[in-house]
């Protein structure tokens, strides 16, 4: 291979130069670095040292951790039976809210498990029944307190056909619990 001598062609625009290529209509781009000129420092009376820990912002994205899934398994907001039996339908957005999910989770536990059955109109759009919701807290309180896979809660609900009113029967013994720590606290 034969070595050329290879040279390599450099620019200086001056400032002069700059001005008479704009009067042309050629842009030429400055390459100089800028340098900011330095901050002043406070005086040393005034200057506070703090070591900060940087903040982490954690994604949101994903699956929850067992600690945020057990804060939010208390937050379930079903009103009682005389309040929710009044109505005949709940809508999904409502059912969602209730229970603090989204809405897909609710069709995806309608597909999984047989005991949900929400009315349809002919739109596609899902009616709850009362029924309905109280099944639905039922696997709740099986995926999300009792931490049972979908399979597990099948199983169980397979098993235990009077899963129910074992269900209704912790529930009204924790209100009456409640009911008790509070008489407790006010004594």
């Amino acid at each position: 291979m034969d070595s050329k001598n290879l040279s390599q062609i450099t620019f200086d625009f001056s400032e002069a130069q700059a001005q008479e290529n704009a009067s042309v209509g050629i842009r030429v781009k400055s390459l100089k670095p800028v340098v900011e000129p330095p901050k002043e420092e406070p005086p040393a009376e005034k200057a506070v040292t703090t070591t900060a820990k940087p903040v982490v912002k954690k994604s949101t994205r994903g699956r929850k951790s067992l600690k945020a899934l057990d804060a939010e398994a208390d937050l379930v907001n079903i009103p009682v039976d005389e309040v929710l039996f009044q109505r005949q339908y709940y809508a999904i957005g409502e059912v969602a809210e209730m229970f603090g999910v989204n809405q897909s989770l609710l069709r995806f536990w309608e597909n999984e498990f047989d005991i949900i059955q929400p009315r349809k109109n002919r739109k596609g759009d899902r009616h709850f029944r009362p029924i309905d919701i109280k099944n639905l807290e039922l696997i709740y309180d099986l995926l999300r307190r009792r931490k049972l896979t979908i399979e597990g809660a099948k199983a169980f609900l397979k098993k235990n056909k009077q899963g129910r009113e074992s269900f209704e029967m912790i529930q009204s013994l924790q209100k009456v619990k409640e009911f008790l720590l509070e008489i407790k606290a006010s004594l």
